[in-house]
């Protein structure tokens, strides 16, 4: 096999590599920078130079090297290059070729382009290793066109009656994207900590992103009426929120597709928008690879693989430690 499933995460034996290692290792290739794919205590880290920024600001003092997609690289027996997975700035799936026989590991991946990533690229392999966090054929996506429609009313209205609007979104990713739908002559759009800071990192790379103030402990509420907040959804029920009164809350995420989340979670309004493929993008972006052989890791894995099957392919469920989407700012944030 080109890729075993080790204890330690995905290895490739012709490298002596591992691919989004869960487990501190020799040297590991990274599909992006959320906290489940790429975590510390590597002694070697290898990454698209578009994701390397935000790794640095996650992780710190790393041993990273950088490589743009496409380049292919030689790694002992293996050869491998990064591909555009999608899902958010300088994600990749990575492709790996030993004596001709080729994977591909998909990482997150989205098909659906945005404003932000680099667009899906499909790449041909005999085996994938995909994610399908959203494997059912209940999450399907609205457009990017409707999602920006019903956050801006949605914000344009609070505003109207004198309240906040306070919106949880994932501070790498979930967070950019939103703000690239804003209409900022609606009002003010103030960001938490850990979004701004990571809109910093971005906006160096030379994304596109709109202006932002960020909320420090002597924010005066009152100097920002009818403001948009953007903050991890963990942080909607803290104390931090506490000051925009009064305020509606709503949150960005896939998972507002299923009945019922909106208000276990006490928000007045989900929207439904994710950086991660849906049902249909999830079986076209497979049929793409032309592969056979399909390993499922994270999300509704066991519903998936058997469906993969009845459709023929060769599919089998692969546990791992990725987490994929939830709804708190966490290891799949």
């Amino acid at each position: 096999m080109v890729l075993e499933f080790k204890p330690q995460g995905i290895y490739c034996p012709a490298g002596d590599f591992f691919i989004d290692p869960w487990k501190p290792v020799g040297r590991a290739l990274i599909t992006h920078g959320h906290a489940d794919h790429a975590r510390p205590g590597h002694a070697r880290y290898l990454a698209t130079y578009a994701a390397g920024p935000v790794m640095r600001h996650r992780l710190g003092e790393i041993t990273l090297e950088g490589v743009n997609y496409g380049e292919a690289r030689r790694i002992g027996d293996a050869t491998v290059s990064f591909h555009p997975a999608g899902h958010v700035p300088g994600s990749a799936q990575i492709r790996v070729e030993v004596a001709g026989e080729v994977w591909v590991v998909s990482g997150d991946y989205k098909t659906a382009p945005d404003r932000l990533c680099e667009a899906f690229e499909p790449v041909k392999c005999h085996s994938f290793i995909t994610e399908c966090t959203f494997g059912l054929p209940v999450f399907t996506w609205p457009s990017d066109e409707q999602i920006a429609q019903e956050i801006n009313t949605w914000w344009a209205t609070n505003a109207a009656n004198g309240r906040f609007s306070l919106l949880g979104a994932y501070s790498l990713g979930k967070a950019q994207r939103v703000l690239s739908l804003l209409d900022p002559s609606i009002g003010p759009v103030l960001t938490h900590g850990a979004v701004e800071n990571t809109n910093a990192v971005l906006r160096a790379q030379g994304l596109p992103l709109p202006e932002t103030i960020h909320v420090t402990p002597d924010l005066k509420a009152r100097d920002h009426p009818g403001a948009l907040i953007v903050a991890p959804p963990g942080a909607l029920g803290s104390t931090w929120a506490r000051r925009f009164r009064p305020a509606s809350t709503g949150f960005a995420s896939g998972w507002m597709r299923l009945r019922g989340v909106r208000r276990r979670r006490a928000a007045d309004r989900g929207f439904v928008i994710s950086d991660h493929a849906d049902w249909p993008a999830l079986n076209e972006a497979i049929k793409a690879t032309g592969a056979e052989n399909i390993y499922a890791t994270h999300g509704y894995t066991e519903i998936f693989a058997h469906w993969l099957t009845s459709q023929g392919y060769n599919a089998q469920v692969v546990p791992t430690e990725f987490t994929g989407d939830t709804l708190e700012e966490g290891a799949g944030a």
